[in-house]
């Protein structure tokens, strides 16, 4: 009985371990690759990819980031003072005195002011940006979310503000206002608002008939906490397209208004404010209105470069594009032929 049951032993652990003599094999457990368990890339990542891979608008970010950096770094850059006026050496040449760009008819140094502008500049147009995607947002999502008279109302609202010229409006403002920079971004904020609200709207009338805005309702999620915490997530990629679309539109608003002498006042200069005054004396140095000018054309297409690759790498319909080695590695890999 003893040699049976230290047999009966033997056999169950042979069979238990997979062993050969038992005649017995292990089942196959269950095979997780590698790239199955990998997390595929998120929606930013995605984007990303898509908007590195476009030249222009990589352009577009480069060339905006050096005017961000040099207006930062501004007094690292320059050892003039950019409303220091000296009248004893007025509109010289590039290099002169150590002037790189020369000076004004003030004998103020160019390099200097343009640096300077850019600070002004910049800040002015992100600002209205930002102002006008808040309150835009705010109103396109009410508006269309709740419809009915609510959105009758805000659209006419939206309509009465589309008729009347915004160029006017701005000057009528500033003239009351004043001339002051935090004036300047409220009125260019309340007079460009309008083309997000309408986009908003338009995103949000498709949104709250989804069937997970249903879902939220269901479980006594609030209509603001809907609006606030899932639709406008939803809604934010189109709005950051817009948003910095108006990072240009501001900025020639900022310099048309400076150039009509409503805008930035002394001693604070912008790029406006420096074709202001170098329309004066374009006989005797055409190049002081040619500077401003062309930063204002470097910024301004470098936004709108950046708006549209954003929205090439938001559409779906835009795939990500291979390097041609990367093609050939993967059919040299996958390919059933191996050519």
């Amino acid at each position: 009985m003893s040699t049976d049951h230290s047999q009966l032993v033997a056999q169950s652990s042979a069979s238990a371990s997979g062993t050969p003599d038992s005649g017995l094999t292990p089942a196959p457990g269950p095979q997780i690759s590698a790239d199955v368990s990998k997390r595929p890339p998120g929606p930013w990542v995605v984007l990303w990819k898509k908007f590195s891979r476009n030249p222009y608008a990589m352009s577009g970010l480069i060339v905006l980031l050096v005017f961000i950096i040099a207006g930062i770094l501004a007094p690292k850059l320059t050892k003039f003072d950019p409303a220091a006026i000296d009248l004893m050496f007025p509109n010289l040449k590039p290099g002169a005195e150590g002037h790189l760009l020369g000076t004004d008819e003030l004998g103020r140094d160019v390099f200097t002011r343009l640096l300077y502008s850019a600070r002004v500049s910049l800040m002015i147009g992100f600002s209205v940006a930002l102002a006008s995607v808040a309150i835009g947002s705010v109103i396109g999502a009410i508006s269309g979310y709740f419809g009915g008279w609510v959105d009758t109302v805000f659209m006419r609202i939206v309509d009465v503000m589309n008729s009347v010229p915004s160029l006017f409006l701005n000057i009528l403002f500033m003239a009351i206002f004043g001339s002051q920079i935090k004036y300047m971004i409220l009125i260019l904020a309340l007079t460009s608002w309008m083309s997000i609200a309408r986009l908003v709207r338009g995103t949000f009338l498709q949104l709250r008939e989804m069937q997970y805005v249903e879902a939220a309702r269901a479980i006594g999620v609030s209509s603001w906490g809907i609006i606030f915490r899932h639709l406008l997530r939803n809604a934010s990629f189109p709005i950051i397209v817009n948003a910095t679309l108006m990072v240009g539109g501001a900025i020639l608003s900022e310099s048309a208004l400076s150039y009509l002498g409503l805008g930035v006042q002394a001693p604070k200069a912008s790029w406006g404010v420096m074709l202001s005054n170098a329309q004066e004396f374009m006989l005797v140095d055409p190049m002081q209105a040619v500077y401003p000018g062309l930063c204002i054309l470097l910024v301004v297409l470098a936004v709108n470069f950046i708006g549209d690759g954003i929205r090439d790498a938001l559409d779906p319909r835009q795939q990500v594009t291979k390097s041609r080695r990367r093609l050939e590695k993967w059919r040299k890999n996958y390919s059933k032929s191996g050519n």
